[in-house]
């Protein structure tokens, strides 16, 4: 016949001990040991860029600024930067410039620094109605966007090789009135 232990007698008899304490150690957490320092690895590497967010307040601040008429482009059409009352509003490394557009015309986006891996940009629309259009090499129309009101655009560009055509993109006034948009690129 099998013999059955009783558990009721064992749990019983054993004396109850008080749970030890757990050693907490930063040896262990690289994280927590390593903040603040350089790391070796490229990939961790600290980025020189600025925030989106940083980029979006710039270009909202430039452009509460250029809500007076006076301040806007005398030459339409052109890229150009913006008045400093506008560039004053962003601080940092970031530039900013401004175009006017008269209804039914267009200006392509200013080509990308070459020395430069990466380029972030947002555009915001101070006045009128605008569209950014990006085309393929061919000519063919990628996308259309609507840059609206108090809302901010923004525009990554990645550089390809050095045989690859990319695609452009233009800023068009769709609207009846002079357009004027701010745009901020770190």
């Amino acid at each position: 016949m099998p013999q059955q232990a009783s558990t009721a007698l064992r749990s019983a008899d054993a004396v109850p001990t008080a749970p030890r304490p757990a050693r907490v150690s930063l040896e262990g957490i690289g994280d927590v040991v390593d903040a603040g320092r350089r790391s070796g690895y490229a990939h961790l590497g600290e980025r020189r860029l600025p925030t989106i967010g940083r980029l979006v307040s710039a270009a909202r601040g430039a452009a509460e600024a250029m809500r007076r008429p006076t301040l806007w482009p005398a030459r339409r059409g052109r890229w150009q930067i913006a008045p400093r009352a506008a560039r004053r509003r962003a601080s940092g490394r970031l530039r900013v410039t401004t175009v006017a557009l008269e209804p039914n015309t267009f200006v392509p986006e200013p080509t990308a620094h070459p020395g430069r891996r990466h380029s972030l940009e947002v555009l915001y629309l101070v006045s009128g109605r605008a569209h950014l259009i990006a085309s393929g090499p061919g000519g063919e129309m990628l996308s259309a966007a609507e840059l609206t009101p108090g809302r901010a655009r923004v525009v990554g560009v990645a550089h390809q090789g050095a045989g690859d055509r990319r695609a452009s993109q233009h800023l068009v006034n769709t609207g009846d009135e002079v357009a004027v948009v701010v745009r901020v690129t770190a």
